[in-house]
């Protein structure tokens, strides 16, 4: 059965998803985090049931996120995708808050050639878990911001929030 909550933020309603699943602590494991208008963000099917509790722990993690008390997310989530994407996903998890790291850098962290790096960005652009599996630190060779699902100004506000880009005046 999936479960979701919504979820005020700074960028927005953002719509987290759950699988009830009695081995987690929580008794539910996240499967998505996404904002409005996000690419391919999923959208709530007749079948799924709101469940504020269910989700209450992974909300929690996330309102203090945007409350600066919380750095590292530790949620029980579903994993899902190829293989290849676990790994860039993987690499994803490794990055520190507060810091980027370059499409290519994941390449080479994942053991993949400087070729794979299209492949790499696609992989990231399907992180089903934005904010959580934190891909928007990701950003291009030349320091570029490039690609993110939610939107460049959204990936801005989180690189600003926390810390790795300055915050723009006026």
């Amino acid at each position: 059965m999936t479960v979701y909550t919504t979820i005020d933020s700074p960028l927005g309603e953002l719509l987290m998803t759950g699988d009830e699943d009695p081995a987690a602590s929580s008794g539910t494991t996240v499967t998505s985090l996404s904002m409005p208008g996000q690419r391919n963000a999923p959208t709530i099917g007749p079948q799924w049931r709101a469940d504020r509790a269910a989700l209450a722990e992974a909300a929690e993690q996330v309102k203090a996120y945007f409350a600066g008390a919380l750095t590292n997310f530790d949620l029980p989530y579903t994993v899902g995708g190829s293989d290849f994407q676990r790994r860039v996903w993987q690499a994803l998890e490794t990055i520190p808050h507060g810091t980027t790291t370059t499409y290519g850098k994941i390449a080479e962290h994942i053991g993949a050639p400087r070729s794979a790096v299209r492949s790499v960005g696609t992989a990231i652009g399907a992180n089903p878990l934005l904010i959580l599996r934190p891909c928007h630190r990701v950003i291009g060779a030349n320091g570029s911001l490039t690609g993110y699902a939610g939107g460049l100004d959204r990936k801005e506000t989180l690189l600003v929030h926390e810390g790795a880009l300055p915050a723009r005046l006026g």
